[in-house]
């Protein structure tokens, strides 16, 4: 009877041990792949790849599942040999929360065309909580473990109540200071406790903000064009009420600087009259005030924008568009992003060419001075440092579409 026991225990101790190594090796993977997808700066690196990584990162989260559903099977066994563990039953129920809490919100996101902005702008939010929680806790509970190789004492076999043998800790081997495993699960850690680090410090920035800070933001802001667009009544105050969240800062280029010898915009391609301007002419065109939302398709969003700018359907008029032109492409002054619309999009009444928001000039960081404003679409559309419009007669597959994205960008 004592030797049955003794291989069931062992049997339930090898479950519950792959059920851990494959839960870590779940967790590592979401944690690399997310803090990339997180990072703007690899955006530009990674190109597609970036498209790759969020396919990886959506099917080992969903995947997660997996190890949830096995653990659960295995919870009755498990909690009873817990009975009168209290730090070890909350610590199942930390993780268990962690992963189901990831799952959910992870699900919402990755389903954010169905459950629509404000879902997924929450579900984000919890998302990276649940990171930044989860990731210091994960690591502080695998460097904990590392006391077995500090402590000979509980490198022994020890005996149960009943008796019975109790097999030792895996790191429990005398000859051993650290197992190959062992270093490897550190390293680990230590790499995602440098990266968490910096990114969580943004991240919280980001969350403890009312809002983008535009006078510090036009205070440093890279170009220099002069004159400042004089904002219109509209916008000082801006008739928004001041936008509602904060925007994250994503681009495939270094940020590009203007200053009034190296700005142009244009309109051009199957056109009736070529149109070109430069800072002062440009800034001296008459300007409209909108409201709208800005929504990413990363799953945030901003509400409330005052936009001020000149809309996109009144430059096509002025240019004159051609009968055989079929789509707008936009260019952006960082000589590598581009996208479109149809003609028939294009001409919608809420498209704007916008200089300002919320009274004060977009500064290079959020895309300024000029940037496109599509409130109907996920913000890929949107191209930022705008400085060319061209009607062209075929299709045109954008930037983020060419590595992925839906060119049907409607939220």
């Amino acid at each position: 009877m004592a030797e049955w026991l003794q291989k069931v225990r062992k049997g339930y101790g090898k479950k519950l041990a792959s059920l851990h190594t494959w839960n870590g090796w779940i967790v590592v993977v979401l944690a690399f792949t997310g803090l990339i997808l997180f990072q703007g700066l690899w955006r530009g690196i990674l190109g597609e790849g970036r498209v790759v990584i969020r396919y990886i990162h959506i099917v080992v989260g969903i995947a997660s599942l997996v190890p949830v559903v096995y653990y659960l099977l295995l919870a009755g066994k498990h909690w009873k040999q817990l009975r009168g563990k209290t730090a070890q039953r909350v610590n199942v129920i930390i993780v268990l929360a962690l992963l189901v809490g990831w799952l959910l919100s992870g699900l919402l996101l990755w389903q954010f065309r169905a459950v629509g902005p404000l879902w997924s702008n929450n579900a984000l939010v919890v998302h990276d909580l649940l990171t930044w929680v989860g990731l210091p806790y994960i690591i502080y509970h695998s460097v904990t473990r590392l006391k077995w190789l500090k402590e000979p004492h509980r490198r022994t076999v020890k005996t149960g109540r009943d008796g019975e043998g109790v097999t030792p800790h895996p790191a429990s081997n005398p000859a051993a200071v650290m197992s190959r495993s062992s270093f490897i699960k550190t390293a680990i850690g230590a790499g995602i406790a440098i990266t968490v680090g910096p990114s969580f410090l943004q991240w919280l920035g980001n969350q403890l903000s009312a809002g983008t800070d535009y006078d510090a933001a036009v205070a440093t802001d890279a170009n220099k064009l002069f004159p400042a667009p004089a904002p219109l009544p509209a916008s000082m105050p801006p008739i928004g009420g001041g936008s509602k969240g904060s925007f994250r800062i994503y681009t495939v280029t270094p940020i590009p600087k203007f200053d009034n010898s190296t700005f142009s915009f244009k309109v051009d391609g199957l056109v009736n009259k070529k149109l070109q301007w430069n800072w002062e002419q440009f800034v001296a065109l008459k300007r409209e005030v909108q409201v709208s939302d800005f929504h990413c398709v990363t799953g945030w969003s901003v509400y409330n924008n005052t936009w001020e700018g000149i809309k996109l359907k009144d430059f096509l008029a002025m240019a004159g568009v051609q009968p055989g032109a079929k789509t707008v492409k936009f260019y952006s002054g960082d000589g590598v992003y581009t996208d479109a619309l149809t003609l028939e999009q294009a001409n919608m009444d809420d498209i704007l060419v916008a200089v300002m928001h919320d009274g004060k000039p977009i500064p290079s960081d959020l895309g300024g001075p000029v940037r496109l404003v599509v409130p109907k679409m996920y913000t890929y559309k949107s191209v930022k440092w705008l400085n060319r419009i061209e009607l062209i007669d075929g299709d045109h597959i954008g930037y983020w579409e060419q590595r992925g994205y839906s060119n049907d960008a409607w939220v």
